[in-house]
C-alpha cells in the first residue's frame, strides 16, 4: 500500500527530477504542447498549472493595487522554477496568465497516445488548453 507516499520518483535522483521538471515545463511553455511518457506528462502537469497560478495571482494582485512592482514576486517566483529564462518568464506573464486569467484551473490536457513501439511505454501529448500553436 501507498498509504502517504506523494509524488513520483520516476527512478531518478532528486536532482534530476527537479532538472526534468524544469525542463519539461520550459518546453511546455515555448512549444505549447510536448510528446512525452503518461507518466512524465502527469509529472510535469501540476509543476506547470502552479507556474501559471503564480503568475495570475501575481497580476491580479498587481492590478488590484495599481503598482506592476507588486508582481515582482510572483515573477522571480516563476524565474526560479524555470531556471532564470527572463524570455519564458515573460511569455507566461505577458501571454498564459492574461489567456487563463478567467479560468479556474485546468490550463492543461493530457491525451494518452498509445504505446511507444521500442519499449512499450506508454506516451502521452500533454498540450496547454485554448493556446494556439505554430504547428
Amino acid at each position: 500500500m501507498r498509504h502517504r507516499i506523494r509524488g513520483k520518483k520516476l527512478n531518478r535522483s532528486s536532482s534530476h527530477r527537479k532538472a526534468l521538471r524544469m525542463n519539461l515545463a520550459s518546453q511546455l511553455f515555448v512549444h505549447g504542447r510536448i510528446k512525452t511518457t503518461f507518466h512524465k506528462a502527469k509529472f510535469v502537469q501540476g509543476h506547470a498549472e502552479r507556474l501559471i497560478t503564480i503568475a495570475k495571482r501575481g497580476l491580479a494582485k498587481a492590478e488590484e493595487r495599481g503598482d506592476d512592482l507588486v508582481a515582482v514576486h510572483a515573477r522571480r517566483q516563476v524565474a526560479r522554477r524555470l531556471n532564470n529564462d527572463r524570455v519564458l518568464v515573460g511569455k507566461v506573464f505577458d501571454e498564459l496568465a492574461p489567456l487563463y486569467a478567467d479560468r479556474p484551473g485546468g490550463y492543461t490536457r493530457i491525451l494518452k497516445l498509445g504505446t511507444r513501439k521500442g519499449d512499450n511505454a506508454e506516451m502521452a501529448l500533454i498540450e496547454l488548453v485554448d493556446y494556439a500553436t505554430e504547428d
